[in-house]
Protein backbone atom coordinates (compact mmCIF):
# COMPACT_ATOMS: atom_id res chain seq x y z
CA UNK A 1 0.00 0.00 0.00
CA UNK A 2 1.01 3.23 -1.20
CA UNK A 3 2.14 6.07 1.89
CA UNK A 4 2.54 9.40 1.40
CA UNK A 5 4.59 11.63 3.76
CA UNK A 6 2.78 14.44 5.33
CA UNK A 7 4.94 17.83 6.37
CA UNK A 8 4.39 21.34 6.30
CA UNK A 9 6.03 24.37 7.40
CA UNK A 10 3.38 25.24 9.39
CA UNK A 11 3.61 22.89 12.33
CA UNK A 12 7.19 22.51 14.15
CA UNK A 13 9.54 20.10 12.45
CA UNK A 14 9.86 16.67 14.00
CA UNK A 15 12.66 16.58 16.95
CA UNK A 16 13.14 13.25 15.78
CA UNK A 17 13.18 9.95 13.26
CA UNK A 18 9.35 10.40 12.10
CA UNK A 19 7.20 12.41 9.78
CA UNK A 20 4.41 15.15 11.57
CA UNK A 21 1.78 12.79 9.54
CA UNK A 22 1.87 9.76 7.20
CA UNK A 23 -1.40 9.12 4.71
CA UNK A 24 -2.10 5.72 4.10
CA UNK A 25 -4.61 4.62 1.77
CA UNK A 26 -7.68 7.31 3.07
CA UNK A 27 -6.31 7.05 6.55
CA UNK A 28 -4.09 9.90 8.23
CA UNK A 29 -1.30 8.88 11.17
CA UNK A 30 -0.51 12.75 12.84
CA UNK A 31 2.09 12.03 15.07
CA UNK A 32 1.63 13.73 18.50
CA UNK A 33 2.04 17.29 18.68
CA UNK A 34 3.45 19.29 21.58
CA UNK A 35 2.98 23.18 21.95
CA UNK A 36 5.97 23.97 19.93
CA UNK A 37 5.72 27.39 17.79
CA UNK A 38 6.75 26.69 14.48
CA UNK A 39 7.46 30.18 13.72
CA UNK A 40 10.15 30.91 17.05
CA UNK A 41 10.82 26.83 17.57
CA UNK A 42 10.02 28.24 20.98
CA UNK A 43 7.24 26.20 23.53
CA UNK A 44 4.21 27.90 24.59
CA UNK A 45 4.46 26.70 28.49
CA UNK A 46 3.20 28.32 31.63
CA UNK A 47 -1.09 28.17 30.47
CA UNK A 48 -2.21 24.56 29.99
CA UNK A 49 -5.06 26.51 28.11
CA UNK A 50 -2.58 28.09 25.50
CA UNK A 51 -0.67 24.97 25.64
CA UNK A 52 -3.40 23.11 24.27
CA UNK A 53 -4.31 25.75 21.69
CA UNK A 54 -1.38 25.55 20.47
CA UNK A 55 -1.24 21.77 19.92
CA UNK A 56 -4.51 22.18 18.21
CA UNK A 57 -3.44 24.23 15.75
CA UNK A 58 -0.16 22.62 15.03
CA UNK A 59 -2.77 19.28 14.52
CA UNK A 60 -4.91 22.10 12.17
CA UNK A 61 -1.57 23.20 10.15
CA UNK A 62 -0.98 19.17 9.24
CA UNK A 63 -4.55 18.68 8.77
CA UNK A 64 -5.01 21.46 6.28
CA UNK A 65 -1.85 20.78 4.49
CA UNK A 66 -3.27 17.08 4.22
CA UNK A 67 -6.70 18.69 2.65
CA UNK A 68 -8.61 17.94 5.79
CA UNK A 69 -10.19 19.13 8.77
CA UNK A 70 -11.52 18.24 12.15
CA UNK A 71 -14.69 17.16 10.90
CA UNK A 72 -12.17 13.94 9.27
CA UNK A 73 -10.74 13.38 12.84
CA UNK A 74 -12.15 9.68 13.99
CA UNK A 75 -9.19 9.40 16.80
CA UNK A 76 -7.27 11.34 19.36
CA UNK A 77 -4.91 10.49 22.23
CA UNK A 78 -4.68 13.15 24.40
CA UNK A 79 -1.24 12.95 27.04
CA UNK A 80 -0.91 14.64 30.24
CA UNK A 81 1.97 15.69 32.94
CA UNK A 82 -0.98 16.55 35.04
CA UNK A 83 -4.44 14.99 35.38
CA UNK A 84 -5.54 17.71 37.21
CA UNK A 85 -5.65 20.22 33.80
CA UNK A 86 -7.71 17.72 32.36
CA UNK A 87 -11.08 20.20 32.21
CA UNK A 88 -8.91 23.28 31.44
CA UNK A 89 -7.54 20.76 28.28
CA UNK A 90 -10.73 19.56 27.31
CA UNK A 91 -12.59 22.97 27.17
CA UNK A 92 -9.55 23.82 24.47
CA UNK A 93 -10.06 20.52 22.78
CA UNK A 94 -13.90 20.44 22.79
CA UNK A 95 -13.73 23.87 21.43
CA UNK A 96 -12.76 22.42 17.89
CA UNK A 97 -15.47 20.15 17.72
CA UNK A 98 -19.47 18.77 17.82
CA UNK A 99 -20.41 17.20 20.45
CA UNK A 100 -22.33 15.09 17.83
CA UNK A 101 -20.14 13.92 15.64
CA UNK A 102 -16.42 14.20 17.86
CA UNK A 103 -13.92 11.54 17.28
CA UNK A 104 -12.76 8.42 20.13
CA UNK A 105 -10.45 9.78 22.37
CA UNK A 106 -8.26 8.49 25.29
CA UNK A 107 -7.16 11.10 27.65
CA UNK A 108 -4.15 9.36 29.76
CA UNK A 109 -1.89 11.10 32.32
CA UNK A 110 1.81 9.87 31.77
CA UNK A 111 5.53 10.75 33.93
CA UNK A 112 6.89 12.86 31.24
CA UNK A 113 6.37 13.89 27.65
CA UNK A 114 8.89 15.68 25.06
CA UNK A 115 10.56 18.02 26.05
CA UNK A 116 9.15 17.67 29.25
CA UNK A 117 5.85 19.47 27.92
CA UNK A 118 2.17 19.41 30.16
CA UNK A 119 0.50 17.99 27.00
CA UNK A 120 0.76 16.47 23.86
CA UNK A 121 -1.68 14.92 21.60
CA UNK A 122 -1.52 12.72 18.15
CA UNK A 123 -4.63 12.10 15.64
CA UNK A 124 -6.38 9.80 13.16
CA UNK A 125 -8.25 11.13 10.51
CA UNK A 126 -10.04 9.67 7.47
CA UNK A 127 -10.85 10.92 3.70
Amino acid sequence: MKKIIINTTNAPAPIGPYNQAVLSGNTLYISGQIPLDATTGKLVVGDIKKETEKCMLNLKAILTEANMSFENVVKSSIFLADMNQFAQVNEVYGSYFEADTAPARETVEVANLPKFVNVEISMIAIL
